[in-house]
């Protein structure tokens, strides 16, 4: 499922628990801002992800105070917290923002994290020329099982460059994911494939991956970024888990470029 919004000023609903969550377990918004903006999280079940895609933000929590600046998400590295149930979120723009929130409910009680541009894990991935550069990706991650066990979340970027694919090749997983894009134009598009359908991706749009396959694509000349957001399920949390498409498992093998044709 994908979809998309004309975004305003103030906290963008994506997907809201209350109403329907489609699957996602999750609550997923885009908050804007201006300069002076302020907005609050205090949640009593719910723990949060804040993401600042862009722009300039103070967070306030837990008595902490950090300042945050990020131009763009194509350039430079994220800020990204993660915080507990009952934990009041203070966030004020010092510029023009973007941000990202993602919330799920979890009763553990944790000490909130703030991941910085030097604690981003990056895997620089197709690299090294399989299949010939096109699906080179960085994917990028502040948290996941391995390093906050107490989330009942996971949360990364993927930066695609144009022309190439990501999420590649063809897997899925049990676990619900959800996909919000970035692009570095705003006309910018690409293409996804999931659940069994193929959809067009723009900037600002969202995609709900339930089941089946899924890959992604960004137009020649269009970067894309997303957020991609996972849910663990009870008993079953997501590490790392990647279950590769059979059908398409030769193409991890060392050969897989030999039998390209040369022009």
């Amino acid at each position: 499922m994908y979809f998309s919004k004309d975004v305003k000023r103030g906290y963008n609903c994506y997907i809201d628990r209350a109403s329907d969550d489609k699957g996602t377990m999750m609550d997923v918004g885009l908050l804007v801002m201006e300069k002076g903006d302020t907005y609050v999280i205090d949640e009593a079940e719910k723990e949060s992800a804040v993401l600042l895609f862009s722009g300039e933000v103070v967070f306030e929590f837990a008595g902490k105070r950090v300042e945050a600046s990020r131009p763009d998400c194509f350039h430079h590295e994220a800020y990204c917290l993660l915080s507990p149930r009952k934990v009041k979120i203070t966030l004020t723009a010092t510029g023009h923002a973007e941000v990202y929130i993602q919330q799920t409910d979890n009763d553990r009680d944790y000490e909130p994290v703030m991941y910085t541009p030097e604690t981003v894990q990056v895997q620089h991935a197709g690299a090294n020329g399989e299949l010939m550069g096109c699906m080179r990706r960085e994917i990028k991650t502040f948290f996941d099982y391995e390093n906050a066990p107490f989330s009942n979340m996971v949360l990364g970027e993927v930066l695609n460059f144009p022309g190439k694919w990501s999420s590649y090749p063809p897997h899925h997983h049990p676990q619900p994911e959800v996909y919000f894009y970035r692009f570095d134009y705003p006309q910018g598009f690409g293409v996804g494939f999931a659940n069994g359908e193929v959809y067009k991706t723009g900037h600002n749009g969202c995609a709900i991956i339930n089941s089946g396959m899924h890959s992604q694509c960004a137009a020649p000349g269009y970067a894309m970024c997303y957020a991609w957001g996972i849910r663990h399920l009870d008993g079953d949390p997501w590490q790392k888990t990647r279950i590769d498409d059979k059908e398409h498992s030769w193409l991890w093998k060392a050969d897989a470029n030999d039998h390209i044709f040369k022009g």
